[in-house]
């Protein structure tokens, strides 16, 4: 596929999935658009061989056994995360001061909270209604300008020019309307779900910028959007798979794409990294194959995880803050992640298995060190690496302006990004 084309499909994901729920939801129309079967963790799995999935709330977890050959067979496995830093709406969020009509929201992951100030925010997420003697889950996604968290003028603090400390609980309470008492956010999702109030019993709501993704650029070289990170390796990973497992690899292999929700808050959840999650399916996995504990186990031995999660690249303003040997350019090609504190889990075995998918897909290969004296950030492949004893190898792609309502990354990473998963997947 072509860059412009794989950008095309990367701006279609990310305007479709402004939550975890929606992200995963979109995953799946792929997945079964090329075939992918979704089965209910309480479903018997079938024993036969093919692609499936399954969705836990915001993570997702696809494989393909059409290329296994039994329950020992290695696995290639990609991982990444779908949940991004923003505001979440409180369960009593409906507030009035000064005439108007607010919501309580609470900061979610490390958000660059200045950002997201003046831009026309929206509404999604997933609600739990009353469906007879139990609970259903439904999504919901209202496309419309609701929202806005607007700065304090100038005149009236002459600090904003360099920068005010914003205090989450005072300053970055979004507005929706007028009025001395508060509104009714539970009866605004009622109605977008097409319910009574009544029967709306929770919600997991989130804001989101209204503004779509775009290519951006004098010759279209970038594409800018919300939730680069990390929907954009989300959206690589899930084509990769799709495309591996049209084709069969050079040795047998069983191929997985696992997507985890809360990776920007820890982890510790019952469909982070850090669950159960990934452990249950793989061993059930096994057992569809006809295997038992010690045939996972064996499996695992010779198995290796590319976790992905986007990369910093060099800011032309700030060059002084990347190692200077390491400078990580835009459409550069994929970047290998190494922290001699495991703050990444990438060894040198990792980085032979990558660099190896890399020349294979024919990309070229970029390393990332963070600067001896400035703190170095994590994600999920130290995590996936200690519970499962596998090889892992941390990878992004390039990205400025990680964490803002509105990142940066470069349209031919993403081409270069799609290849390289795919070609770890299906080894030569």
């Amino acid at each position: 596929m072509a860059a412009a084309e794989v950008g095309a499909g990367l701006i279609d994901y990310l305007n479709a999935s402004p939550t975890p729920f929606h992200a995963c939801a979109e995953s799946a129309r792929m997945l079964v658009d090329a075939g992918f079967r979704q089965l209910a963790e309480t479903d018997e799995w079938p024993t036969e061989s093919g692609g499936w999935f399954l969705i836990r709330g915001g993570s997702l977890i696809a494989w393909s056994t059409r290329h296994s050959a039994g329950a020992t067979t290695p696995i290639r496995l990609v991982g990444a995360h779908t949940d991004s830093p923003n505001f979440r709406i409180k369960p009593q969020p409906d507030v009035s001061r000064a005439g108007w009509q607010l919501l309580g929201v609470e900061p979610y992951g490390g958000i660059i909270s200045p950002s997201w100030m003046d831009r026309d925010l929206a509404v999604a997420g997933r609600a739990a209604v009353r469906d007879g003697h139990g609970a259903r889950e439904q999504l919901f996604r209202v496309d419309d300008p609701i929202l806005r968290i607007s700065r304090l003028a100038i005149h009236l603090d002459r600090s904003a020019r360099d920068g005010e400390q914003l205090n989450p609980q005072q300053h970055l309470v979004p507005h929706w309307g007028l009025g001395d008492s508060a509104g009714d956010f539970r009866s605004y999702v009622a109605d977008s779900l097409g319910v009574d109030s009544t029967a709306l019993l929770a919600w997991d709501a989130m804001t989101f910028d209204l503004q779509p993704a775009a290519f951006f650029g004098r010759d279209q070289e970038f594409i800018a959007g919300a939730r680069m990170d990390n929907l954009a390796t989300s959206y690589a990973g899930t084509l990769a798979l799709i495309r591996a497992d049209r084709d069969a690899p050079a040795a047998p292999t069983t191929q997985v794409l696992a997507l985890f929700d809360h990776e920007e808050i820890g982890s510790v959840s019952e469909r982070g990294a850090q669950s159960a999650l990934l452990m249950t399916t793989l061993e059930r996995i096994t057992r569809s194959l006809g295997g038992d504990r010690d045939a996972m186990h064996r499996a695992l031995a010779g198995s290796v995880i590319a976790s992905g999660d986007m990369a910093h690249a060099t800011h032309p303003n700030y060059a002084d803050r990347h190692e200077a040997q390491h400078q990580i350019a835009m459409n550069g090609g994929p970047v290998l992640k190494i922290n001699t504190n495991l703050r990444y889990a990438t060894d040198s075995v990792g980085t032979a298995a990558f660099s190896l998918a890399c020349e294979q897909a024919e990309v070229p290969v970029q390393t990332f060190v963070v600067r001896s004296d400035l703190p170095c950030g994590s994600t999920v492949g130290p995590i996936t690496s200690a519970l499962t004893g596998v090889t892992t190898v941390d990878f992004g792609a390039p990205t400025l302006s990680m964490h803002s309502v509105r990142e940066l990354v470069g349209t031919e990473d993403q081409r270069m990004y799609a290849d390289a998963l795919t070609a770890f997947l299906s080894p030569a």
